[in-house]
């Protein structure tokens, strides 16, 4: 009897592993890129205790997936390869077989919607879009994902870039893979997972937000939110709504049209579960970015910030905690690359002016500090009326300047001034630059505009300034003894004119 019971045991226990077919995440596909001089790691699903082989540049690599049927392995750091070839896995009688992969230079590029921004909406780009057949640039983008946990896959498909496909492909991660692919000679590959209008806390895990005072605080209140949340109550109330909508639209529709004081009533939603809505701390990060988790990278370009300007002060925290999430879980210190806010809204007139967009601008700067960054200044390329600039081009190049200087070891200058440090002597301030190339210059030609200095009382005065050699000495007659100075502090300063010899805008400072 004990030996029968325990043979239906064993039995029971056989299949309650479940069958699993050989898988692997979508981003492994044909015409993906893989990089080229790092280990890359592949993974995926196969039935228990199952071989698994890889077939990939006339070598084979094996290994064994675990009882529940997952596996990895590493290839080894590989040359540049141009040429796509075939990419075949095995186990059993499974087999999935990849077309045209390259070796190349891989970019995560991220953010909102500046960064989502298609090629196709950018209305300048049209020869460029028509330019696009670049059989060495190629895009996986994620398809609009959350999810309540972090996940292992993402819908999306690799193409390779020509007119029709890049129409759709984040305008500014397609021009910084042009400016790479030009300049290096080699293909590059971006997995794009961005999302509109929504705040740098949902592009972060839960576990690296809760370390952090800001970030804990929207995980206890998401917490009680999501604790709150009846699904069944939900839908009662969505459908009571909906029969007092219908009712509503009936009377509206039988109401002669010279006698409508309103529009047709909208009709209701149904409250969404907090645990899946965009926006929410870590949603999607669980949905479109943890996916990726292991696939080799070069680094990542962001930009984004605006949706966070209503509460600025925790940005330099928050995005700091999020760039330092993403490499730990990558266990890879990859460069992290970002565009500073475009100048936006009316121009300021007026000295002192406190604005959440400078702040956040100030933040990005601040970031700086974390090692292998760079920041794109844009405050020259916005527009007051269109928080969505067109000019995506000089964006996507001069975030390329940092990566082909930093990583790829080209002859150009990174970036615009970047304040360095300042000293007060009797009334004037004296800030030094990074960047300066061969020496500061003023844009237009005329007097420097858009420095600020504080006095004793701690009121704002406009400046005059003056270049000297790479530093910039800032004054006022009226003020003797100043204690801070600053530039560009607007969403939209306008005529502020400090750049570097290549032409590069400074970015905003405060010496504070």
């Amino acid at each position: 009897m004990k030996n029968t019971l325990l043979c239906l045991s064993l039995f029971f226990a056989a299949f309650s592993i479940p069958f699993a077919e050989l898988s692997m995440p979508n981003f492994f596909g044909d015409h993906m890129v893989l990089q080229a001089g790092k280990p890359v790691k592949l993974w995926g699903t196969a039935e228990p205790e199952a071989t698994v082989a890889v077939q990939f540049a006339g070598k084979t690599f094996s290994t064994e997936s675990n009882v529940e049927g997952k596996w990895s392995l590493h290839l080894p750091a590989m040359l540049v390869d141009a040429e796509g070839q075939p990419l075949q896995v095995v186990s059993g009688k499974d087999r999935l077989n990849f077309q045209d992969v390259l070796l190349g230079e891989v970019w995560l590029a991220s953010g909102q919607s500046n960064m989502e921004w298609p090629l196709e909406r950018v209305d300048p780009e049209r020869e460029a879009i028509m330019a696009a057949d670049l059989p060495e640039v190629r895009f996986f983008q994620a398809q609009r994902t959350t999810a309540a946990s972090p996940q292992s896959d993402v819908p999306g498909t690799w193409t390779v870039s020509h007119p029709e496909t890049a129409a759709k492909y984040s305008a500014v991660a397609y021009f910084f893979a042009r400016k790479l692919n030009a300049e290096l000679g080699v293909p590059v590959g971006i997995l794009q997972c961005a999302w509109g209008g929504k705040p740098v806390e949902t592009f972060t895990s839960r576990d690296a937000l809760i370390t952090t005072p800001s970030g804990a605080s929207q995980i206890m209140n998401h917490d009680k939110q999501v604790a709150a949340y009846d699904e069944a109550e939900a839908r009662a109330n969505y459908e009571k709504a909906l029969a007092a909508h219908e009712t509503a639209k009936k009377q509206w529709e039988a109401t002669p049209k010279e006698e409508r004081k309103s529009r047709a009533p909208r009709p209701p939603r149904m409250q969404r579960d907090p645990a899946l809505i965009a926006g929410r701390p870590a949603t999607i990060w669980n949905g479109m970015v943890h996916p990726f988790v292991g696939y080799a990278v070069r680094g990542a370009i962001w930009y984004q910030g605006e949706s966070n300007r209503r509460q600025p002060n925790d940005y330099e925290e928050l995005f700091s905690v999020m760039i330092n999430d993403w490499r730990a879980q990558w266990g890879d210190d990859f460069r992290f690359l970002w565009a500073q806010l475009a100048n936006f809204q009316q121009p300021v007139t007026e000295p002192g002016t406190n604005d959440g967009w400078a702040v956040i601008q100030d933040h990005q700067r601040r970031c700086l500090k974390l090692p292998k960054t760079g920041m794109a200044v844009i405050n020259d390329i916005g527009d007051a009326n269109d928080i969505h600039p067109k000019n995506k081009k000089d964006v996507g190049e001069r975030l390329a300047r940092w990566a082909l200087a930093d990583d790829y070891g080209q002859d150009v200058i990174q970036s615009g001034p970047l304040y360095k440090s300042h000293t007060i002597e009797g009334d004037e301030v004296i800030v030094s630059f990074d960047y300066p190339a061969e020496g500061l210059k003023v844009r237009d030609g005329s007097a420097l505009k858009h420095f600020e200095i504080k006095d004793a009382e701690g009121t704002w005065h406009w400046a005059d300034a003056e270049i000297d050699g790479s530093r910039v000495v800032i004054s006022n007659r009226k003020v003797s003894q100043p204690t801070a100075a600053r530039y560009a502090w607007a969403a939209n300063p306008e005529g502020a004119n400090l750049i570097n010899s290549e032409g590069l805008p400074a970015s905003l400072f405060t010496t504070e």
